[in-house]
């Protein structure tokens, strides 16, 4: 039983890297600034006070304010320092905004706040926002919330930022939802949706990954709203979507999208898609763009492209690349070009280096690589790891290496571990190990997964299980032709074992039919164990050509079982010659036989040889 993994291909890590992977980065990729700035663009400002104008721009609306800010109007003087502050013009704007500030203008003390804290006074600038805040102000109680949270201080932060998701506001929300998720809490769900529903995109986004499991369908209408919005992980993670689903035209639009936006793993993926539909050479350029922006995707992308052309060198300049972006698989595929060059060393080398960053099927190739210099006891924590890392091959692994220490317990836990997720060789020894033990309906659920998976001597075994198990046939009623039931069940799966090479299964296969008179299907059967190397295959067709009186054919056959130790077809060889009168030749296969047994045949064949010995001294 061979190793499994020692013959691997190129690992492919999928379109993208995993959300598992990736969650932590991505949460604040594309959110508002998190500092007071933002209050201006959706403080009061604009929610009070462009409301009652028309679509003036900002020099029109300057000039009608600025006659009455300077006569003290403080809704003008408010409005006139918000337009200065949002040009930039801090000094200009100030006394304007402390101005209607003192008379009471919350708008005002909220972008006072603002002005303050791009002055670099913070403390200042969230004793304004307070005052706005208790004022009723829903943008000022966010920006304290992110000022507090800033400081370290989460339950002042969670106080102010509850008062303004409460009021509606949908930075207030969202920054709730943020601070909620990052301690763990409950009702993230509530304010990401109630943000989302307002527009805010990065609460879309992140509101699609928190519904992503339990409802994808609302999830995916989610992604698109952010995605509409430009968020590019929302594109590239609707294109993923998409592509699951088999809607690559679409999937391939939003990956573009994406990948227009700057987004290198929107790229790579865009790449996969234009292989497979065929278009190389716009997939090479795409993942050269991905690899440029640091995807160790893309990379590695690009060395199976010339690894498979033949140009190791470029495919290990990829490689190297990957691996400089932070890819593990960069060191595995590198070491699986070196073992493929017969460059041991480098192979092991950056096998261990891949495997030593957690990577499971380097760990698994380099205990198999140890395995093969004969270092059964390095070999063995390197399988442990990749197993436990889930590894379904180093699992198997770990079952072969006890088994041929004889620890069979040990070893059949591992294989039922491999087993339990799919691995067919494994269901096919702890089916073996179940039928020695007795336990056959427990082997039998094995055999089948085995079988299933497509293993012919699990076939070949599940067909001789079912035919120990079931009852014995019925004698054949006067009258009714042999063979006219339908096949059982085990016949069935003798047949496909057959079907799939294992020749004890064409064997069984070709006794079948002779036993039902179908004589020519048996002889198929039996030609094709036989020419595949089944001395009982080669005697069986013997038998049938020296019934159809094809003796030649039929001496050909069984010396040919007879030589591979086939005790029966050198007995029929001896009688053989015995009867062409070659008494020497008889002999010789009479003592052939003797040699091969079993004991009826020995003794058969040394009757024959003494009765021989009296023919040749007489």
């Amino acid at each position: 039983m061979g190793y499994m993994g020692d013959r691997s291909t190129l690992l492919e890590t999928g379109r993208f890297v995993r959300a598992e992977v990736e969650s932590g980065a991505e949460a604040n990729e594309e959110a508002p600034v998190v500092n007071a700035q933002t209050a201006l663009t959706d403080a009061d400002f604009a929610e009070e006070m462009f409301a009652e104008t028309d679509p003036a721009s900002d020099t029109e609306l300057e000039a009608r304010h600025r006659v009455a800010a300077d006569r003290g109007d403080p809704g003008a003087m408010s409005v006139l320092g918000a337009l200065l502050l949002r040009r930039g013009d801090l000094a200009g704007a100030e006394p304007y905004l402390r101005g209607a500030t003192a008379e009471g203008d919350r708008a005002a003390a909220n972008n006072l706040g603002v002005l303050l804290l791009q002055r670099g006074y913070p403390e200042e600038a969230a004793g304004w926002w307070r005052v706005a805040a208790v004022a009723g102000s829903a943008p000022a109680a966010h920006a304290l919330g992110r000022h507090f949270r800033e400081r370290g201080d989460e339950p002042a932060a969670e106080y102010w930022l509850r008062q303004a998701a409460e009021s509606g506001h949908a930075l207030g929300a969202y920054g709730l939802a943020d601070l909620l998720e990052h301690r763990g809490d409950k009702g993230v769900e509530r304010w990401l949706r109630q943000a989302a529903e307002q527009g805010h995109r990065e609460a879309a986004y992140r509101l699609a990954r928190h519904l992503r499991k339990g409802d994808p369908a609302e999830a995916e209408q989610w992604y698109r709203q952010a995605a509409a919005r430009g968020h590019r992980r929302a594109a590239l993670h609707l294109g993923a979507l998409l592509e699951a689903r088999g809607e690559l035209k679409e999937a391939g639009r939003w990956y573009l999208t994406s990948a227009k936006q700057g987004e290198a793993r929107a790229a790579c993926a865009l790449g996969f898609l234009l292989r497979d539909a065929g278009d190389e050479e716009s997939a090479v350029a795409w993942w050269n763009r991905a690899a440029q922006d640091g995807d160790g995707n893309a990379a590695n992308a690009l060395g199976a492209l010339h690894a498979a052309r033949g140009e190791t060198q470029t495919a290990e300049k990829w490689y190297r690349t990957a691996m400089d972006a932070g890819d593990q698989n960069g060191a595995y595929n590198l070491a699986l070009l070196c073992a493929a060059q017969e460059r041991t060393a480098q192979a092991e080398q950056w096998y261990r280096r891949a495997a030593y960053a957690g990577h499971r099927e380097a760990a698994n190739a380099l205990a198999i690589m140890l395995l093969q210099v004969g270092d059964a006891a390095g070999a063995e924590p390197w399988f442990s790891k990749a197993a436990e890392a889930g590894s379904v091959d180093a699992a198997f692994n770990l079952g072969i290496l006890f088994a041929s220490r004889d620890e069979d317990r040990t070893a059949l836990k591992w294989y039922e571990r491999a087993a339990s997720a799919g691995h067919t060789d494994a269901a096919l020894q702890v089916g073996i190990a179940l039928v020695r033990d007795g336990e056959d309906r427990a082997a039998e659920r094995h055999l089948r997964c085995a079988a299933g998976g497509g293993s012919a001597e699990a076939a070949f075994r599940l067909a001789s299980l079912l035919e120990s198990l079931a009852p014995p046939p019925e004698p054949v009623a006067l009258g009714e032709p042999v063979g006219g039931a339908p096949k059982s069940e085990s016949e069935e799966w003798y047949e496909r074992a057959a079907e799939l090479g294992h020749r004890r299964a064409q064997v069984r296969v070709g006794m079948l039919a002779a036993a039902r008179g179908d004589l020519a299907v048996a002889a198929r059967w039996y030609r094709e164990a036989a020419e595949a190397g089944s001395r009982n295959g080669a005697f069986n067709l013997g038998l049938l050509l020296a019934r159809e009186g094809n003796e030649p054919e039929a001496a050909l056959w069984w010396t040919r079982a007879a030589v591979a130790g086939h005790g029966r077809a050198a007995l029929r060889l001896g009688l053989l010659a015995a009867r062409h009168g070659d008494l020497a030749e008889a002999q010789k296969w009479c003592v052939r036989a003797m040699e091969l047994g079993p004991a009826e045949v020995s003794e058969r064949a040394a009757r024959l040889r003494e009765a021989l010995a009296e023919e040749l001294s007489a």
